[in-house]
């Protein structure tokens, strides 16, 4: 539950600590004093939309913080998500969570001290806090809403997301298969084009490297008359000598001579010789090279010719393919690949209708047993929310769940047929359409198609809920689906805006009473909430536990809000105000709420016991 709950410059809001207790906690006061304004510090609290103009004039950020007190089923479920984040605080029944929005714009989110991403705080949040705002009873007059709230009810939210798993992997195959089925006239020119660019480099039998070989062989080629007339020169300089002059081995073979004799007479010339030596196996070396590359250089004409084409022809691969041979043959693999796939696609085809088959199959078997166990909680929610009804002075009311499904030759084939409407109420099930659906078409949510109805008076049928309630008919509707919804919800805290709105005072007592109701575990349900409600009614305030006055003043020329936890004088005044009377009639009016409700609440918790 909420425990702490500090606020700084928040809109109106200059700085304010709230402690609330586990019971039902009822905040009243004038309009615009700022009651709303601490739903939407909380809003902001649990990860909601931040907006600078929530900043307080003149402040460079706005804080609010929150200590939540974690019972066992909240500590187990948010253990591993906290371990996971390193989040951790230091008791394991604690949690701090705090937001803070700069004037700029930016937001800090944080979980125990530790900043956080504002997605990873929501998730945190959602646990732990539900907020019903002002206009939450529209939601009533949006169809699509429907259903979400009945997969509420029913803790279907698991399944539904098992059958959106599987309706994405439909997706999928399906798109796959149209685009081969409607490309196939593209896929057959496709397969014509690379067949031929695979043939053609095939064909050309490239190898790496090759086109640098070759334009190394052309060189030679192309200057191969005066590669060896140089080789010849070198070669006679270096062996037999030019005219008259001798050759430089035979004059370096001279100077070894000399340099050996001279060494033998002095030993300090010994290095000096064996350099020399040295010297001479290296010029002999060369020569030797020498006569091996001339022996290799030829004038081939026909040579010449094929390394030119064949040059060619690389370079005009290259322009198609790829700048290198390398490129080009990593081209011609990935060709290969695709034509290999292209004209395996009928293969593919194949496969895919039959994954597609599969899917179909077990998407079915789901829809089908999310549709049975939606039908029997629909049930219990007419037949619950009718009793809450009741309490709230809608005697005879009666509510209906219409499902609908739809015949569609692409959807999925079901093993038992459908009728194409019924309805279910707290007395059963009645088929009302007589066409039979056997392949119905279905999305993410699965194959229903929901609708709550309502029948307002004894003797009137039922009728879609968003065309005849009335404002504060759909307010109690409301009311009674949330009273019912809380008894299967774990959400800790449950925060009411303003439910009573179009709701009047003959009523509001057991509004009142049906909240303080949620806040006490007993024979229905062994799960007990912690209840903030805004009200306006007195006879809904009074059977708050605590009860706290919303006020607004103005202090140093600024406006501000503050919260004050009423004692029993004071709260007998506020009860007194609210009723817009004066005087002693007031004071004792106030007195008789507060008198009632206690008596009611005594009352409940003797039957309980």
């Amino acid at each position: 539950m909420l425990r702490e709950l500090h606020i700084k410059d928040f809109a109106i809001i200059d700085e304010l600590h709230l402690t609330l207790e586990p019971g039902f906690n009822v905040l009243t006061g004038e309009t615009g004093a700022g009651k709303s304004i601490l739903i939407d510090a909380v809003t902001l609290l649990l990860g909601g939309r931040a907006d600078t103009t929530m900043v307080r004039q003149g402040a460079e950020y706005a804080r609010v913080e929150g200590l939540f007190v974690l019972g066992a089923h909240e500590s187990s479920e948010l253990a591993a998500i906290l371990k996971q984040e390193e989040l951790e605080g230091d008791a394991p029944d604690t949690l701090w969570l705090s937001r803070e929005l700069r004037n700029n714009g930016r937001t800090v989110a944080r979980v125990n001290g530790r900043v956080v991403s504002v997605a990873l705080l929501r998730d945190i949040a959602e646990r732990l806090v539900d907020v019903h705002g002002q206009s939450e009873h529209l939601s009533l007059l949006r169809v699509r809403e429907h259903l979400f709230l009945l997969d509420r009810f029913a803790g279907l939210d698991g399944l539904r997301t098992q059958v959106a798993e599987i309706v994405q992997q439909i997706h999928a195959v399906r798109r796959e298969l149209n685009t081969l089925r409607q490309n196939e006239r593209d896929r057959m020119q496709r397969i014509d084009l690379l067949r031929f660019q695979v043939e053609e480099i095939n064909t050309a039998r490239l190898t790496p490297g090759e086109k640098e070989a070759l334009e190394s062989e052309l060189v030679r080629l192309s200057n191969a008359e005066q590669l060896a007339a140089l080789a010849s020169n070198l070669i006679a300089v270096l062996e037999e000598g030019r005219g008259q002059a001798p050759a430089i081995l035979d004059l370096l073979g001279q100077a070894q001579r000399d340099m050996s004799a001279l060494s033998r007479i002095d030993a300090a010339l010994v290095p000096q010789a064996q350099a020399l030596e040295e010297v001479g196996y290296q010029i002999e070396d060369v020569a030797h090279a020498l006569r091996d590359y001339l022996s290799g250089v030829e004038f081939n004409p026909r040579r010449l010719a094929w390394v030119e084409e064949r040059l060619s022809l690389l370079r005009q691969l290259a322009r198609k393919y790829g700048g290198t041979v390398e490129e080009v043959l990593t081209y011609a693999a990935k060709a290969a690949a695709e034509l290999e796939t292209l004209e395996h696609s009928d293969e593919r085809i194949a496969e895919l209708a039959e994954t597609e088959a599969a899917l179909l199959e077990r998407c079915a078997a789901l829809c089908q047993e999310l549709s049975r166990k939606r039908q029997a909680a629909a049930a219990q929610l007419c037949a619950g929310a009718e009793a809450e009804l009741q309490d709230l002075r809608m005697q005879g009311a009666r509510l209906g769940v219409a499902f609908q499904w739809r015949e569609d030759a692409a959807g999925v084939p079901l093993s038992d047929a459908l009728p194409a409407e019924l309805t279910v109420t707290g007395q059963g099930i009645e088929p009302l359409v007589a066409d039979r659906v056997t392949c119905a078409a279905f999305d993410a949510t699965g194959i229903d198609r929901v609708e709550f109805l309502i029948a307002p008076n004894v003797g009137e049928g039922l009728k879609p809920m968003t065309r005849i309630a009335s404002g504060g008919e759909t307010a109690r509707l409301m009311l009674a689906l949330k009273t019912v919804l809380s008894r299967a919800d774990r959400t800790p805290t449950l925060i009411f805006d303003e439910i009573d709105q179009g709701i009047g005072g003959r009523v509001g007592a057991m509004v009142g009473a049906k909240l303080w109701q949620l806040t006490a575990s007993g024979a229905q349900t062994d799960i007990r909430h912690q209840v903030l409600c805004i009200t306006h009614l007195p006879q809904l305030a009074g059977f708050g536990d605590v009860h706290f006055g919303v006020q607004k003043h103005v202090a140093q020329g600024r406006t501000v809000t503050q919260v004050v936890r009423l004692t029993e004088d004071l709260r007998i005044a506020e009860l007194s105000q609210m009723l817009g009377t004066q005087g002693e009639a007031a004071q004792q009016g106030a007195q008789e709420i507060l008198a009632q409700a206690a008596a009611f609440k005594q009352r409940l918790s003797v039957n309980k016991s």
